[in-house]
């Protein structure tokens, strides 16, 4: 499957699509990277929190893919932050996920109730010039924080991961993204869980589908892809995670663009950047 690739401000390319592991279980996600990297996936995006970067490890030693071909994220949890903390906690990832380096290392808040990402991403700084990391980033920024992050920091972050989906498209926030080269990623791509990925029953999303012989989901993927986001949609299902890759055989066009753009509102289901304080 040749998955489209991105060009991170620091010139390493990351893979446009790759499988998400939020809410997986250790064994579950184990099973789910091995289908994954068997139907032609190579970036593979976990966390702390989630408690599953050993069994992603255990699918990346078992693989019959070159490690330098696989493309490794994972991220710091709250609790964590903190310059020493960070170091701390890197080292606890890197041991679990049986690694020599990552290829992406993010915050996974902002956490403004703390505010000591100025500190952690100083930790970050270190860590990549040491080459235990590939490219450092953040995810669930906003662009306050984010300004604030850039008056303060020597490496500008390669990667913003973000909620957006087709009714949650944060287009000024990706602006300001862009603007600063940073590449977006985009978690929860089909609408959410809390919605049940209501959008996807939406008489457009639908219809486009109807029109490309392909399903509602693989439309909202496809739409991540053509507007330049990274997307790694989250499933432990093999018949789910190869529909998922096979998007790279229609485009969609001026007509289906306009028509998800009239889907675009407030409709964001995760945590909010601004008040998420869980440590």
């Amino acid at each position: 499957m040749n998955v489209p690739t991105i060009t991170l401000n620091n010139d390493v390319v990351i893979p446009q699509l790759g499988l998400g592991v939020w809410r997986a279980s250790d064994d579950e996600a184990e099973q789910a990277v091995t289908m994954a990297i068997n139907a032609g996936y190579r970036l593979i995006d976990t966390a702390m929190v989630y408690q599953n970067e050993q069994g992603v490890g255990r699918a990346i030693a078992a693989a019959d893919v070159p490690r330098e071909e696989l493309f490794i994220t994972t991220k710091l949890w709250n609790s964590d932050q903190g310059y020493e903390e960070t170091l701390r906690a890197f080292d606890a990832s890197l041991e679990r996920l049986g690694l020599e380096y990552v290829d992406l290392y993010l915050i996974h808040w902002q956490m403004p109730e703390i505010k000591r990402y100025n500190e952690t991403w100083r930790a970050f700084e270190e860590l990549y010039t040491g080459g235990k990391i590939r490219a450092i980033g953040v995810s669930n920024f906003d662009e306050a924080h984010l300004s604030d992050l850039l008056e303060h920091s020597t490496v500008i972050p390669a990667v913003n991961q973000i909620e957006i989906h087709p009714d949650f498209q944060q287009k000024p926030l990706r602006d300001f993204c862009d603007k600063h080269g940073i590449a977006i990623e985009s978690w929860s791509p089909l609408g959410g869980s809390k919605s049940g990925n209501a959008v996807l029953e939406t008489d457009v999303i639908k219809s486009i589908a109807k029109k490309h012989g392909k399903t509602p989901a693989q439309i909202a993927l496809r739409w991540h892809i053509e507007n330049h986001l990274i997307v790694i949609p989250k499933s432990v299902h093999e018949k789910r995670i190869k529909e998922n890759i096979d998007i790279f055989d229609f485009e969609l066009d001026d007509d289906d663009h306009t028509q998800i753009a009239t889907l675009d509102g407030d409709n964001r289901q995760g945590a909010d950047p601004a008040t998420m304080n869980v440590h």
